[in-house]
């Protein structure tokens, strides 16, 4: 009887398949390449979103509101309560982030492949984009693609070390950062938005919770930025007084037994960031006030609540800061999602 048709190939000679292949070529060793990091990355990612309890996005619909003053006083308040918090600047064009914490000129430490944060007040690992400028004039000029790469490189290769919180600080809009984040870090704990009382703001807040309900991340609340503008003086105790608001408009004040009076001024209307959210079923996180300290802070790279940190300024973001801790703190159906 004959053998089985099967060829058999002697060990030591090589197949018909290994004559004919070719080496990759410099593209597709190129491609091969890219597909490793990219890979790599992921997996980077998925371990850092493990090493950090939570993570917010800051947002706002517009520029101007002070987002990004917001977005380091909570990162400060959290620090301040003995927390590890990463505040990462993703205004990849305008980062703001350093001069606020007072880390302007500083550069990044890469090691092994690593970055590693510059370290702000209370410990505050902060990431920004103005850390790789050689100067603070120089604009960043990038397409799409390329400021997509530079936010997953601040994600994947960064050493964050174990967190408690992560901020993260974005340009005004709903553009590609924040599609990015929420795509490539995995179980976001909720959007923060910022707005300020004037109609055209709150209608762009109103985007902003729209493009949360898109990419289905929990809507922790809305902050009033630029609430009122408090005044005080001194006139005969026990009195009553009255003062010219904006426009005229008479505001009647009562002066205490000390002496001591005080008026709040609505600049830029009031309650407009309450009644948006209440419109909109998502938490009202509470509201910050018109404090010029504040311009005079960020200017001088000391926040507002480090400067005067029994201030209203600071006591209006312990409770934006407790109205986003209980929500973290509760159980995960708890916490609002817009669906």
């Amino acid at each position: 009887m004959s053998d089985s048709p099967v060829s058999h190939h002697s060990p030591d000679k090589p197949s018909e398949a290994a004559d004919t292949a070719e080496p990759a070529s410099p593209q597709q060793q190129k491609q091969m390449e890219a597909q490793f990091q990219q890979m790599k990355r992921q997996m980077a990612m998925k371990k850092i979103a493990e090493d950090i309890k939570h993570k917010i996005m800051v947002l706002s619909g517009k520029g101007g509101v002070g987002k990004s003053t917001v977005a380091t006083g909570l990162a400060i308040s959290l620090a301040d309560q003995g927390l590890a918090v990463g505040l990462m600047d993703i205004d990849i064009t305008g980062p703001n982030i350093p001069k606020m914490m007072g880390l302007t000129g500083q550069r990044l430490h890469v090691e092994d492949g690593r970055i590693y944060p510059n370290i702000g007040h209370g410990g505050v690992k902060v990431i920004s984009m103005a850390f790789l400028l050689e100067d603070e004039d120089t604009p960043v000029v990038w397409r799409g693609p390329i400021k997509l790469g530079a936010i997953q490189q601040f994600i994947a290769d960064v050493e964050w070390g174990k967190l408690d919180h992560l901020i993260i600080d974005f340009p005004p809009g709903t553009s590609d950062e924040p599609l990015t984040v929420a795509q490539s870090l995995p179980d976001i704990d909720g959007i923060v938005i910022v707005t300020t009382p004037q109609e055209v703001a709150l209608l762009d807040s109103r985007k902003s919770i729209s493009f949360a309900k898109t990419l289905n991340v929990p809507v922790l609340g809305v902050v009033e930025n630029m609430s009122g503008y408090t005044i005080r003086g001194s006139a005969e105790p026990n009195s009553s007084m009255t003062v010219k608001g904006p426009s005229g408009v008479d505001i009647d004040v009562d002066v205490d037994a000390e002496g001591n009076w005080s008026a709040t001024l609505d600049i830029f209307k009031v309650g407009g960031g309450k009644t948006t959210a209440e419109k909109l079923n998502v938490p009202f996180l509470g509201a910050l006030p018109f404090d010029p300290g504040v311009v005079r802070g960020g200017d001088d790279g000391v926040h507002r609540i480090i400067a005067e940190p029994k201030g209203e300024s600071a006591k209006a973001f312990e409770i934006v800061v407790e109205s986003i801790t209980s929500q973290l703190g509760g159980e995960e159906e708890d916490t609002l999602r817009i669906i």
